[in-house]
């Protein structure tokens, strides 16, 4: 049997979309896996025990007369392989037409509406309620398909490369870590850089078996300087520094993320490091850290959760810009004496 995932982003959901392939692989050993990823996103997958092989997608290029050629050969390799089963988790309009495109035998999807994609599937699997989360969406279409759902498997298991690249740069001293996370891809998803500067002092002086790493990407070098800056010689700026293997290995040598919603929050929900989630705009029943949702901290507004990427509020960014640090700061101290 051949199966091909459909979920080319972003971090946060490519990691929780991964319980998929997990269980896929558990219980159809003998199956070929190939997962359609952003091309951005393939260091986190290349050598997964679970996957075969990654089918790149280049959106920016592909939306170009200059990439046509390269989406056309991608899919015509993709038809090649003659998939049983299609299972489209991003439910968006481009997903859903490359996974027909496919001509795969069984084409099975997220009944998401926004784009028309379930048009495209020959099933199409509401959200179990309201309420869910995206992992428990995600798991449903397993059910469907007749694959158990339990948690019998590792998340993210250890990558050996990543590993010795951490033990070699950043040697284990027996340090307690924290990890701050003050990026985000939407601006109003950001509690304010000066908050997290506030904490991680707060966090330095009240528990001296620490130290604070602050983690992201290239984008967020500025906000992990400032917070550095101002928290001293115990904290260490690792933002856009890091591959994605390694991020996922500093997030597992961690005892607690403080974190805005994004996706190294998933990575840490799925390594079960303790996490302490700040939300504005965005919804944490259905996208919060799974099995953590207790540790979400939001403010109560009308507008909150906009699921917006712009604050239109009279009070801009409030649902974040109102979240005390010393709420935050008494939260995480409780989840690192945990």
């Amino acid at each position: 049997m051949k199966i091909l995932v459909l979920k080319p982003s972003s971090l946060g959901d490519v990691v929780q979309s991964l319980p998929v392939a997990r269980l896929l692989r558990q219980h159809l050993p003998k199956a070929t896996i190939h997962w359609w990823l952003n091309r951005e996103l393939i260091p986190l997958l290349d050598g997964d025990p679970d996957i075969e092989a990654v089918i790149p997608f280049d959106r920016r290029r592909w939306a170009t007369p200059s990439g046509w050629p390269e989406a056309v050969s991608t899919l015509q390799r993709a038809r090649r392989e003659r998939y049983d089963w299609v299972i489209d988790l991003q439910a968006l309009a481009r997903s859903a037409v490359f996974g027909w495109l496919t001509g795969g035998s069984y084409t099975i999807g997220l009944q998401d509406f926004r784009e028309g994609a379930p048009a495209f599937y020959d099933r199409s699997i509401p959200r179990p309620s309201a309420q869910s989360h995206a992992v428990d969406w995600y798991l449903a279409v397993l059910r469907e398909l007749g694959v158990p759902i339990h948690w019998d498997f590792e998340w993210l298991p250890v990558r050996s490369d990543a590993q010795t690249v951490m033990d070699s740069v950043w040697p284990d001293d027996g340090s307690r870590w924290v990890a701050l996370q003050p990026g985000a891809r939407w601006l109003n998803k950001r509690w304010p850089t000066d908050s997290f500067a506030e904490l991680a002092v707060g966090l330095l002086h009240a528990r001296p078996d620490i130290r604070v790493v602050v983690l992201g990407g290239a984008g967020d070098v500025a906000m992990g300087q400032q917070i550095c800056r101002t928290a001293g010689p115990r904290a260490l700026n690792l933002a856009g520094r890091l591959t994605l293997p390694t991020m996922v290995a500093w997030v597992r040598r961690c005892s607690l993320m403080v974190t805005n919603d994004t996706g190294p929050m998933h990575v840490a929900a799925a390594l079960k490091v303790p996490v302490v989630a700040l939300f504005g705009p965005t919804a944490p029943a259905h996208t919060g850290p799974y099995g953590q949702l207790d540790s979400v901290l939001r403010i109560d507004l009308p507008c909150s959760p906009c699921q917006t990427p712009t604050c239109h509020f009279d009070e801009p960014m409030a649902c974040l810009r109102r979240l005390p640090v010393a709420l935050v700061l008494e939260a995480a101290c409780r989840r690192l004496g945990e």
